[in-house]
């Protein structure tokens, strides 16, 4: 069957995607632990590991999606990708012992990095919609996807681990389906939008050579953010219980920071689009490292909950727009490989955040590691601002 090329991608098929591809994802992440510990009787450090290795092939599979997707084909190359990461799922309703879970999770992975590194340059490819509206809704997808998918593994557990994976495996054939009638692009007959046509007719001017120092900056602040992110996941269970706080009301966090993006993200949208990205980025990116410095103060559980929805205001107006700002930067030619470059970054930092977490802990306490972590992130955000304003000189000299 011949697949009719389509001339571009469209916003809704790009949002629906991200959806099921993260609710899939979110129905692996919280089982992997607990599965690994209660079921396979493993311990916490090999669960860790596990986690750690998996998170170091999605790496690899962010590096390779942008790489194919520059230099092959787009289509083979989100084909492909999102096959990698169907098939182990499948494989886990019937292989979920001991060692094949951890291998097939190796696989998984691989393509899940992959997919999301392809559909992240595929939504720059967007032509309806501004590419900073396209991202700043691609980030609602993504926390729609994980709430549903979420919610739906605390459900499904009960139903055993073979449901979950089944489940899991629905996701991903429908997700292959639509990559076969939906991402059959021809990217040659795409007009770009008119501030990339201006951008293009600035850079066949005077290319900027400190492009790539300011990517790598901004990235290694994705880096910081994810790193100390993911402690939420991590270590802040382990705190709040000694805190004499439940997990069961630890996991109630979480809807908030879901809903709340879902809700007030379209908002921040409409108003952020009346100031400069760089701008709304840096605010957001302070307000969320600050919320670190409140960590080392909190001691109730309705602290934890202020501390999270204010996290979760800085976090709706500078996380999204960050892929927005790369692909502002990139040159048309290398859109893949500068957002392949973001989900590195942004897979590493998830990766190290666990080990760096149980380290700081076990040496020195939570308050060091919290504000340790803040420090982090404003001492990268200096970075980018410093790099972002060399840029912008020789922009205008």
């Amino acid at each position: 069957m011949v697949i009719k090329k389509r001339s571009e991608i469209r916003l809704s098929s790009v949002l629906i995607y991200s959806l099921l591809l993260n609710s899939g994802a979110a129905l692996m992440w919280p089982l992997i632990t607990v599965y690994m510990h209660n079921n396979l009787h493993e311990s916490l450090t090999v669960a860790g590991i596990v986690m750690f290795i998996m998170s170091c092939f999605m790496v690899l599979g962010n590096y390779l999606g942008g790489i194919f997707f520059d230099r092959w084909s787009p289509y083979k190359s989100a084909l492909i990708s999102i096959t990698i990461a169907m098939i182990p799922i499948f494989l886990l309703i019937f292989f979920n012992g001991w060692p094949s879970f951890a291998i097939l999770l190796f696989v998984y992975g691989l393509g899940e990095g992959a997919s999301l590194t392809i559909l992240n340059a595929y939504a720059a490819k967007v032509q309806s919609k501004s590419t900073r509206y396209v991202f700043n809704s691609l980030y609602i997808g993504i926390n729609v996807g994980v709430v549903v998918g979420t919610t739906a593994v605390g459900f499904l557990m009960k139903f055993g681990v073979p449901v979950v994976f089944s489940v899991a495996t629905f996701f991903y054939i429908i997700l292959l389906l639509m990559t076969v009638f939906e991402f059959n692009i021809d990217f040659s007959k795409a007009q770009p939008h008119l501030a990339h046509k201006h951008n293009h007719q600035v850079m066949e001017k005077r290319a900027n050579p400190l492009t790539s120092k300011l990517i790598f900056s901004i990235c290694m602040m994705v880096f910081c953010v994810y790193l100390s992110y993911t402690l939420w996941e991590s270590v802040m269970p382990v705190h709040m219980e000694s805190l004499n706080i439940s997990f069961e009301n630890y996991s109630y966090i979480w809807p908030i920071n879901g809903l709340l993006i879902v809700f007030v993200q379209p908002i921040i949208n409409r108003i952020g689009r009346h100031f400069k990205m760089v701008n709304q980025v840096t605010f957001g990116i302070l307000v969320f490292a600050l919320t670190f410095f409140m960590l080392t103060f909190a001691k109730q559980y309705v602290s934890f909950i202020i501390i999270m929805i204010i996290l979760t205001f800085g976090e709706m107006n500078g996380i999204p727009s960050i892929p927005a700002w790369i692909d502002n930067l990139a040159d048309e030619k290398q859109k893949g490989r500068y957002q392949g470059m973001f989900n590195i970054f942004m897979s590493f930092g998830r990766a190290v955040g666990p080990l760096f977490g149980g380290i700081l802990v076990e040496w020195l306490n939570y308050g060091f590691l919290f504000g340790i972590s803040g420090l982090l992130i404003i001492t990268s955000l200096l970075y980018v601002l410093w790099e972002n304003r060399k840029f912008e000189k020789y922009e205008q000299s």
